[in-house]
């Protein structure tokens, strides 16, 4: 094992995108902005443009700002070839899609996807001739290849699901796919390369919203997609036709971010479980779904493939929406928003059987998704407690 392979995740985070051409020796690598580059003469030009991925061409190929942070994201991926960045976690997704996707392909797509994903599918998919099969994310690794059909080109993972957290048989999937010839993608946003380090799991494509645990501070977009050898190349063509690049003040935000994930994770993770903790006992709660509790229905694959929790779940209670808007609207310490991986605490209303199709979703009341910020896990209890007491008024 080579000395880079041998480094531990904190090391990564740390040393990972700091070339010394890229930094000049400073600890965080600057930001270069461009968008025109002067050349000394043609031939230097034309020796730039033969190597417009290696040496600064134009501002939309990037800097080495864009690509110390890109090179950092492949570095937590033992076995990945490289990253691109795009400018949200929906483009990453997006791009990545079209770049294995030819119209008369089939996509099989997992029913608890995010949202946005499913209107891509729906909506530009469909348009270009792309059919999309939704499939019952808890499908068992002994039933996995009689979803692969003739045309099935692709199959996209979400593990946990960002709403209902269901934990896929994420090995059993990406092997099925690859002995059928088919690209495996995963939506990663969720657990981050620190959690599960999903390429050496058998994905071929890991895909993070940026936005949420890398950037850390819910004031940048931006989303990444690493692949293995050979699909690289592809995403990384296909983000340049469409002319997607990020700026690089953006990725010296999610730079710093990614810094820090490790111990923001930790700490996100460990408050999670101690609120949902609290809230399993709670006689208004109906039902709480977090991956990494031991009455999780999907608590051994959890086991088996997470390194820990994080900071995202979601909690039933009995009554009506009313109830539910109460409770939200009582709350101190949680903002109402959408996203999560930021340091603060947000409380959303969902209603995931909108958005099901190849399984009705069976709510166990109505829900509520919590974002566990870095907040003192026992003020955000005393807060979900007397939110309750108001919502029962």
């Amino acid at each position: 094992m080579s000395e880079e392979q041998s480094k531990g995740p904190a090391t990564r985070l740390a040393e990972a995108g700091r070339r010394k051409a890229w930094t000049q020796g400073i600890v965080s690598p600057p930001v270069w902005r461009a968008s025109t580059v002067l050349f000394d003469d043609v031939d230097a030009l034309r020796d730039a443009t033969r190597r417009a991925d290696e040496v600064l061409y134009y501002g939309r190929r990037g800097s080495p700002t864009q690509w110390s942070l890109a090179d950092a994201l492949t570095e937590l991926e033992p076995g990945a070839a490289g990253t691109t960045l795009h400018a949200s976690g929906t483009a990453a997704i997006t791009t990545a899609l079209l770049a294995v996707l030819e119209p008369g392909d089939e996509l099989l797509m997992t029913d608890s996807t995010y949202e946005p994903t499913r209107v891509f599918c729906d909506g530009m998919l469909k348009r270009l001739g792309i059919t999309t099969r939704y499939y019952d994310p808890l499908v068992s690794g002994a039933d996995i290849d009689a979803l692969f059909g003739p045309r099935t080109k692709a199959v996209f993972l979400e593990s946990p699901g960002s709403l209902t957290f269901e934990v896929q048989d994420v090995p059993a999937i990406c092997a099925a796919a690859r002995a059928r010839g088919a690209v495996s993608l995963i939506d990663n946003t969720w657990a981050t390369p620190l959690l599960f380090p999903a390429i050496s799991r058998g994905v071929d494509i890991s895909i993070l919203s940026c936005t949420k645990y890398v950037a850390g501070h819910s004031d940048v977009m931006m989303g990444s997609a690493t692949a293995v050898p050979g699909l690289f190349e592809r995403v990384r063509k296909t983000a340049q036709v469409m002319g997607q690049c990020v700026s690089p003040d953006d990725s010296f935000l999610v730079s710093r971010g990614l810094r820090t994930m490790g111990v923001r994770l930790a700490q996100h993770g460990a408050a999670s479980l101690e609120v949902a903790r609290w809230l399993r006992q709670h006689p208004r709660v109906t039902a709480i779904l977090h991956p990494a509790l031991p009455d999780s229905p999907q608590f051994a694959l959890f086991q088996r493939d997470f390194v820990g929790p994080a900071g995202l779940f979601a909690l039933a209670i009995d009554g009506d929406d009313a109830a539910r808007t109460r409770l939200i609207d009582a709350l101190r310490h949680f903002g109402i928003g959408f996203s999560w991986g930021g340091f603060e605490s947000l409380a959303l209303p969902i209603d995931p059987e909108r958005i099901r199709s190849a399984v009705p979703w069976q709510s166990p009341g109505k829900m509520v998704r919590l974002q566990i910020g870095l907040e003192d896990p026992a003020d955000l209890i005393a807060d979900l407690e007397q939110a309750f007491a108001q919502a029962a008024q």
